[in-house]
């Protein structure tokens, strides 16, 4: 991009550029090269001529705008969604999934230095079991805006509907809108949660002034009427049911009851998947002892303590621990326990790991666990499996294993998110 300056103004022309893709990042941007260093486009896939206009030009990568397209993918799909291009919520309707996953595939392995052996991946549409939308009432038009962000924006897109939802979900979005637009208090609404429970649906409505009893039976009827279990949150830290029944979804076979605010896979389709291939992976065997790390409430714990000796789950939050120990109650399991501990620290000092452990299973939050990895390598377990929510964290902490003389064994690829740029993983490590 050339600049000109003079004392009093800054004039800035825009090159204007004929540029190929040749491959797509996980947010749906083509990458070329221009100039021997990557060019950034969004919208332009792989293989599509286009004239760029520039308009970043860092001293390693450039960025820019698609003026015209030449020539379109064979991959190339027309969107699902309405609201694509508007909404941040996906980054990549346009291309087809199985580019989507090859691309997603590729950039794995490159950090990873493995192929990746598999791709684990459920249905590409309807598969989000959770979501939270924003709600703001717009006084010039006296309209209540429901929906998601825009990209790189605090605006919200007034969402109609959304292909990515599972569709209980997504059929009660216009039914939703229709009931907290006819409240009292709807410029007081802060934003509403939906998830889908393996026994009905859920909502959590985050309020910031007190509703009246004409709205709260308005809400009540609504839950009733669409036989969901209702929440209210008049306070961030506070939760409210006021109708319904806890909410359960099922884990291998076993009921997990959770709270609303309680972490839980987003995609049930892969995280079932998951399940298996942690009992697959680590081969868990009837005299074996099986450690879970950041085990949260027991979505992987449970199912691992049906098949082994015993299995310890460490997690960091306290009332996570607790929904833990009560899932391992309701579902008879006695041979698990859980511990509330710190785990940048030394978890191998703890009597709970006197014994050691012949497999662990890890799966943390998207800083990885960096604290974690001497640990795991002092209890030298057999088999390692880590499933990764962040490739860069993933590939970082697994230096540690491989200077330490593990050899990744698989490698897969998890379609957690279709059409958006997450990229999930999981890798086994073997002594």
């Amino acid at each position: 991009m050339a600049q000109f300056y003079s004392a009093k103004r800054r004039v800035t022309t825009r090159q204007i550029i004929t540029v190929e893709a040749t491959d797509l990042d996980p947010f749906g941007q083509g990458v070329a090269r221009h100039n021997g260093k990557a060019l950034f486009i969004a919208g332009l896939l792989p293989n599509e001529r286009a004239e760029v206009t520039l308009t970043e030009d860092k001293s390693k990568y450039s960025r820019g705008q698609v003026k015209r397209r030449l020539n379109d993918s064979p991959e190339r799909v027309t969107p699902r969604c309405p609201h694509f291009g508007v909404c941040g919520g996906c980054q990549q309707q346009h291309a087809s999934v199985a580019l989507q996953q090859s691309s997603k595939s590729t950039a794995l392995a490159r950090l990873m230095k493995h192929d990746v052996n598999e791709i684990i991946a459920g249905q590409p549409w309807g598969y989000r079991r959770r979501a939270r939308l924003s709600l703001s009432y717009e006084p010039k038009t006296q309209k209540l805006a429901m929906g998601f962000r825009k990209a790189a924006s605090n605006d919200i897109v007034d969402v109609k509907l959304c292909p990515v939802l599972v569709p209980h979900l997504e059929a009660l979005l216009p039914h939703l809108r229709n009931c907290l637009s006819d409240l009292q208090g709807v410029r007081a609404l802060g934003h509403v949660e939906l998830v889908l429970a393996d026994n009905g649906p859920l909502m959590v409505l985050r309020h910031t002034a007190p509703l009246s009893a004409q709205d709260r039976e308005k809400l009540e009827r609504f839950s009733h009427s669409h036989e969901l279990t209702l929440f209210l949150a008049p306070q961030s830290e506070i939760l409210e049911r006021v109708s319904g029944d806890a909410p359960w979804y099922l884990s291998d076979g076993l009921r997990l009851t959770f709270s609303p605010r309680d972490f839980i896979q987003v995609n049930d389709g892969v995280n079932q998947q998951m399940v298996a291939k942690a009992i697959e992976w680590l081969d868990v065997q009837p005299d074996d002892r099986v450690l879970d790390l950041f085990c949260g409430m027991g979505n992987f714990t449970l199912p691992l303590a049906q098949r082994a000796a015993s299995v310890v789950g460490v997690e960091g939050v306290n009332a996570l621990v607790e929904k833990g120990q009560h899932n391992a109650r309701h579902n008879t399991l006695e041979n698990v326990t859980f511990f509330h501990e710190n785990l940048e620290e030394d978890v191998t000092q703890q009597p709970w790991a006197k014994h050691g452990f012949d497999k662990i299973w890890l799966d943390p939050a998207r800083a990885g666990a960096s604290g974690v990895m001497q640990h795991i390598i002092k209890l030298a377990p057999k088999r390692v499996v880590y499933v990764s929510c962040n490739p860069a964290t993933l590939a970082r902490d697994s230096e540690a294993l491989l200077s330490a003389g593990y050899q990744i064994q698989r490698l897969a690829m998890l379609d957690m998110f279709p059409h958006t740029g997450h990229l999930e993983s999981m890798v086994l490590f073997q002594l």
